[in-house]
């Protein structure tokens, strides 16, 4: 008989509806104030900490919901806003600068569905309330710095070809290179000309060679300081714990951050401003720090302090950044002495290979290199940046090292722990500053939530009762699987990861609910004019679906075209639009034409029917 639904269906609506369903109840919970504290300084997050936080909350008659351990993360949940403020203030006190503390807001989910790694939609900046930055990177910073590696680099080759220079002197935009006879330098030209492809190498007066970087180089450099700095700004936004970051670029050289869910907006300026470098350089053993130390440190070495207070004169030639660091990890050798393991990219493996031949046995420091903004401009607009200098190791090389070596005399495993963590969290090429800053309260998000969802019950509650009244016991059906339709695109939104709800995308929603009882309209008026026709119930409906059925996959494919074009050419607010409208299409397929034709099919289908209500 006709309109027979195979058992597969049945399957296939119960997985897909009762998957949806499964994920999108997290979003029912909804979200507790919560206090945020992790370990900025491989400070234990264990039980005595959660101990010791609970009762100084508890001191001052602060109620507590719970606190959870999950993500070497310590979240304490509290019952209002009010609560969270006092407690905030009250664990900042009490703990010191190993830890950060700050404010949240913390999907409530049971950890029945947890298990089933359900989490509920991650709501953008408008919904939840959060804090924007617009950061600017100091283009001359970088721009120095791989003038610098030009220098270093010369320096180390020519030595090895044997090829003589007077002095190398690296300028604001270019190299020099001064030789005492022009055989040598004709000699010299030849060979950086063919060793260093991306640089101008040209000859000039006083026997002398100047290097210059192609403008095509210099936005190869511009573009990979802002690359790399977003990169390094994702990482250190993870010790706040925020669920959906924005990290993207804007413009030539500034970056838009965006953190959903934050409020403590002095705690993440705190995390974003620390810019900060690696160096590795030579210790200069061959001269007294003593004299240093009265103001006569040696051309091509200067004084710097270790983080204890010793001084040591280190050579100015950088060995290497640790912008070639693609992984750290700390550990300890065969005698239980802390060490660091560190692999290099193929370019800095070769380059630290040379370096390290010539200087086995001889002492090495790693150097922290903080930049401070110091809120001024220079005469050309440019950030104006404090360096600060200090060395966190020295150690002895005990060999020529490759792309994977040691760093050893550590004195602690803590230390050791927390260099790894530094230099996994790699180099910042140039430093960046916070040029504007915007906080959405949560109060303005919650309003929104509030404005969106009216939206869309309206809208869906005047769908549905249009359905009824027109289309009968047929307008049920389409409501049924509208509501479905509604759960799917919530239950999708909260599975696919990086995916965040906007305002635009909750516009998106509002109209989907809309343009769902399209398919469903088009399948019901075939069937009324099958009926008309004089054709019997059951071969209305069977003609009614497969007559609709390219209609619609026409007139949806088209719409979703346009929202992937909207995807990949939009930004913001256009991609959360175009998001929740293209899972919208493909739910509403789904539902109209499998899920009500199943329901259809199991309430009239099959039996003698003489008459429907549609």
């Amino acid at each position: 008989m006709l309109n027979q639904t195979p058992f597969w269906k049945y399957i296939l609506v119960l997985f897909v509806v009762g998957l949806t369903t499964l994920y999108a109840a997290p979003n029912l919970y909804g979200e507790d104030h919560a206090i945020q504290i992790s370990a900025s300084k491989n400070a234990p997050i264990d039980q005595e900490l959660s101990l010791r936080i609970e009762n100084a909350l508890l001191a001052e008659n602060i109620e507590i919901k719970r606190i959870d351990m999950e993500n070497d993360q310590l979240l304490v949940r509290l019952l209002d806003s009010d609560a969270q403020l006092i407690a905030q203030e009250l664990i900042d006190r009490k703990l010191d600068d190993e830890y950060v503390v700050a404010m949240n807001l913390a999907p409530d989910t049971p950890d029945w569905l947890k298990a089933f790694n359900a989490e509920p939609i991650k709501l953008g900046l408008d919904l939840r309330g959060g804090v924007h930055f617009l950061m600017e990177v100091d283009m001359n910073s970088a721009t120095t710095k791989a003038y610098e590696d030009v220098e270093g680099d010369f320096k180390t080759r020519l030595r090895e070809e044997d090829i003589r220079y007077r002095s190398i002197t690296k300028n604001t935009d270019s190299v020099d290179i001064f030789f005492r006879d022009a055989d040598t330098l004709d000699k010299a030209q030849f060979f950086l000309r063919n060793q260093f492809g991306n640089l101008s190498i040209t000859e000039r007066d006083n026997l002398m060679l100047r290097a210059t970087f192609s403008e095509a180089r210099l936005l190869e450099i511009r573009d990979a300081a802002v690359k790399q700095n977003i990169t390094i700004i994702r990482s250190r936004i993870n010790q706040l714990g925020v669920a959906e970051p924005l990290v993207q670029k804007q413009g030539a050289e500034r970056i838009v951050v965006q953190l959903p869910g934050i409020q403590d907006t002095a705690k993440a300026k705190e995390i974003l401003n620390a810019t900060a470098t690696l160096e590795f350089r030579m210790v200069d053993d061959k001269n007294d720090v003593r004299d240093a130390q009265r103001g006569r440190a040696p051309a091509g070495s200067e004084l710097l302090l270790h983080k204890d207070g010793r001084p040591y004169l280190l050579k100015k030639q950088v060995m290497l950044t640790g912008s070639h660091i693609i992984d750290a990890n700390s550990g300890v050798d065969e005698y239980g002495v802390p060490n660091v393991s560190i692999d290099l990219d193929s370019k800095g493996g070769a380059k630290w290979s040379r370096a390290t031949k010539a200087n086995v046995g001889k002492p090495m420091a790693t150097v922290f290199i903080e930049y401070k903004a110091t809120g001024e401009r220079d005469a050309n607009d440019k950030l104006i940046f404090e360096k600060k200098e200090e060395i966190i190791s020295v150690a002895t090389i005990r060999g020529q090292l490759g792309a994977s070596f040691q760093i050893t005399g550590l004195d602690s495993p803590s230390e050791a722990r927390e260099l790894s963590l530094l230099l996994r969290a790699g180099a910042l090429i140039a430093p960046i500053q916070i040029v504007e800053e915007r906080t959405v309260g949560p109060s303005l998000g919650k309003e929104n939530i509030e404005l969106g969802m009216t939206a869309i019950i309206w809208g869906l509650a005047a769908v549905l009762v249009f359905m009824l009244i027109y289309y009968r016991a047929f307008g049920v059906v389409a409501n049924i699987a509208l509501v479905l339709n509604l759960v799917m695109i919530v239950g999708i939104m909260s599975m696919i990861p990086g995916a965040t709800l906007t305002l635009p995308g909750m516009a998106g929603i509002v109209l989907t609910v809309g343009m769902a009882v399209d398919a469903n309209v088009l399948i019901f008026e075939r069937i009324r004019e099958e009926l008309r026709d004089g054709r019997s119930p059951q071969q209305s409906i069977h003609f009614g679906y497969d007559s609709a059925f390219s209609t619609i996959l026409d007139a949806n494919i088209t719409t979703f075209l346009a929202g992937m074009i909207l995807f990949a050419v939009g930004t913001g607010p256009i991609k959360g639009f175009s998001i929740t409208l293209m899972i919208g299409i493909a739910t509403s397929m789904f539902t109209a034409i499998i899920v009500t034709r199943v329901l259809v099919n199991s309430v009239w289908g099959g039996r003698r029917v003489t008459k429907l209500a549609i």
